[in-house]
This record gives structure tokens, sequence and C-alpha cells, in this order.
């Protein structure tokens, strides 16, 4: 009978931390849904002070990095891409102009957008950051029928190759930081995002999903499991925290690197297409 009693007012103590947690949860969910919305609405409103300052109009913008791939840490900066378009004087100059516009704010907004002409031809060569800024998830203003050509266009220009090579270029270059001892876990996850868009590239042929969790199924099980538990870690500390080295993630690191570079060589390019981005490019300078 003592234990029977024990038991139950042992389930009922657990009751109540987990209602606690529930409802502790439901509090961080309606803070952090608060906290986005305010974020953004700054986002549009620097976005519309840089069309005035300028002369553009902004035709596209997204969040790139971590916060699209979905690897936030607390600290980490709002990496907001654009595209934006002159008026037709400033395409009809015999002079080059700046094509680039950049800005970074007090509140972490990290801001560089490209002008129309520039990222066309970027688009013509299947440039992989563009590709990513036309695939993010998180969108903050976009011109419905400018993203949605931008997008099918992109899909015909698409090259395997190209994009393989960015992708497997960027892993090289963080694998001396993932072999430390001690690792931030930022380098940890843009090796482990290039490692798999490389590798999805071979093994599907098309563009690899912006989303980091959409593309964790085709990494082995074990190799999931331990991505899941740093990507936990990753989101309760800040951009200078640093890991012990996990051997199993850096060795996979590796010999994914060895498997992206030997099938290289058997990939396609994308379909050439300048006539057609003329003409997309004229029609949108109108």
């Amino acid at each position: 009978m003592i234990n029977f009693l024990s038991q139950e007012k042992n389930n009922r103590k657990q009751t109540k931390i987990f209602a606690k947690q529930v409802i502790l949860r439901s509090f961080v969910n309606i803070f952090l849904h608060k906290f986005e919305k305010i974020m953004k609405e700054k986002i549009l409103a620097k976005l519309k002070e840089i069309e005035l300052q300028k002369g553009v109009e902004i035709l596209y913008a997204v969040e790139s990095g971590s916060r699209a791939w979905g690897f936030a840490s607390p600290d980490s900066d709002y990496d907001i891409r654009f595209i934006y378009k002159h008026d037709l004087d400033y395409y009809l100059s015999l002079w080059e102009k700046p094509d680039v516009i950049e800005f970074m704010t007090e509140d972490d907004l990290d801001g560089s957008g490209w002008d129309l002409r520039k990222t066309i031809k970027l688009l013509a060569k299947s440039n992989a950051p563009l590709l990513e800024w036309l695939f993010s998830p998180v969108v903050y203003y976009k011109n419905e029928a400018f993203a949605t050509q931008m997008r099918e266009v992109a899909k015909t220009c698409f090259s395997p190759i190209a994009c393989l090579h960015h992708y497997l270029g960027t892993t090289k270059n963080f694998m001396d930081v993932c072999e430390q001892e001690e690792v931030k876990l930022k380098s940890y996850f843009y090796a482990l995002r290039t490692a798999l868009a490389g590798k999805w590239i071979i093994e599907n042929n098309s563009f690899p999903p912006v989303d980091f969790m959409e593309l964790l199924p085709i990494a082995p099980q074990n190799i999931q499991e331990k991505i899941k538990e740093l990507m936990q870690i990753k989101a309760n500390q800040d951009e200078s925290y640093l890991h012990p080295k996990e051997t199993l993630i850096t060795n996979f690191l590796q010999e994914t690197v060895v498997y992206n570079q030997e099938h290289a060589n058997g990939l396609r390019s994308g379909e050439k297409m300048a006539e057609e981005l003329d003409g997309v490019f004229r029609n949108l300078i109108k």
C-alpha cells in the first residue's frame, strides 16, 4: 500500500513537471514568434530605406546563411540577400557602375544585394549562392512573377558540375579547422552542409535543398544522430563556442570529400541560354 501511494505521488509529481515544461515551451515559442516578427519588420523597413536612398526597386529579399539553413546560434547575424533593379537609364550608360549594395546595422542585419544584370549573368553560370537565394525557405519580400520566373530559369541553367565544384571547394576550406582538437560548431556545420550538398547533386542530379534538415537523410543513420545532437548544442551556444573534436564527423567529412571528388567529372553542365536570358533581362528593365 505504501509503495502504491509513493508511486502515485511520484506520478503526480512527474505530471506537474511535464505540464510546466509544456507551458514553458509554449511561452518560449510565443516569444520567439514575436521576436521574429519584430525582426522581419526591421528588415523590411531597412530594405525600404535602401530603395529610397539608392533609387532602386527591390524585387526579391531572403535570408541566407545559418538562419536559412536551419542551424543558427542565438547570436547569429541576419544575412539578408536581395536582388534589385535600377531605372532604364542606368542600363543605357556606357560606363560601368556599382552593381552591389551592402549594409550592416547595429541590429546584426548584414545585407548584400545584387543588381539585376549582375544577377542574370551569374544565373547563366549556375552560381550556387544565387541559387540558394532563389530557393531560400525564409523569404522577406518577393515580386511573385519575378521570383517564379527566376526559379524556372535557375532549374534550366543548373549545372551539376559547377555547383558541385563550389560545394567541394567550400568543404575543403573548412577541413583544416574541422581536424583540430577543438572545433567551432559553425565550422562543422558549414563543412557538413556543403559536403552533403555535393553528395546530393551526385545522387539526385538536382540542386540540393537549402534547409539542412532536408539534406540530412542522405547521410548514414549514425551520422544523422550525431548531427542532431550537435544541432541541439549549437542552438544553445554562441558562435565562439569550441566543441571537442568529433572523430565520427571528421572521418565522415573526409570520406565524403573523396566521394565527391571521384564523381565530379561525370557530371553535366547547365544549358546555355544567352539569348533567352537577354530577353528576360530586357523585359524586366522596361
